[in-house]
């Protein structure tokens, strides 16, 4: 019974992996090899975590720079994120071996899910910075970085466990 258990679980195999072009994953969108996307989204993640501290900084002091400081996180890092997204679209898109593994569109839909935030807590900010933070900005804020969280646990994941859009070293 054992042995016949055992027999089948070799037998099966993941009809995805056997698609054409299952292993190519390597990096269509690049400069001399490099990932633009890889190299793009330190900045909207580096800017998400400095709102949210911005946001927690205006709460401890009062202190109008760092709403103003927060305002520009938010719109900088939301401008970043669009470009990274971008090239992680086209990465997406142009790549059958990333296009045809869910967890690169877990990744898509996450990220997806972060500009709209960075973009709502961009725009709930335009109309008056310093009465934005408090209570929806620094709750947007921290919304915010759970998700970049989670985006860049799964990008990296991608990255380090599956190889995606990486080189092969040809």
């Amino acid at each position: 019974m054992a042995d016949d258990s055992e027999d089948r679980s070799r037998d099966l195999t993941d009809p995805i992996s056997q698609r054409l072009g299952y292993d190519d994953t390597e990096s269509l969108v690049a400069v001399k090899g490099h990932p633009i996307h890889a190299m793009s989204v330190a900045f909207p993640v580096a800017l998400t975590f400095c709102l949210f501290g911005a946001d927690v900084l205006y709460w401890w002091t009062g202190d109008a720079f760092w709403a103003r400081a927060a305002i520009w996180a938010a719109g900088t890092g939301f401008l970043f994120g669009m470009l990274a997204g971008f090239s992680g679209t086209a990465e997406l898109l142009l790549v059958s071996g990333i296009r045809s593994r869910a967890p690169a569109w877990t990744h898509f839909i996450i990220a997806v899910t972060l500009l709209a935030l960075l973009g709502a807590n961009w725009g709930h900010r335009l109309s008056g910075y310093e009465q934005a933070v408090l209570p929806y900005g620094i709750l947007l804020s921290a919304l915010c970085v759970i998700v970049v969280s989670f985006t860049g646990w799964h990008g990296g994941k991608l990255v380090f466990d599956y190889r995606l859009g990486t080189s092969k070293g040809k």
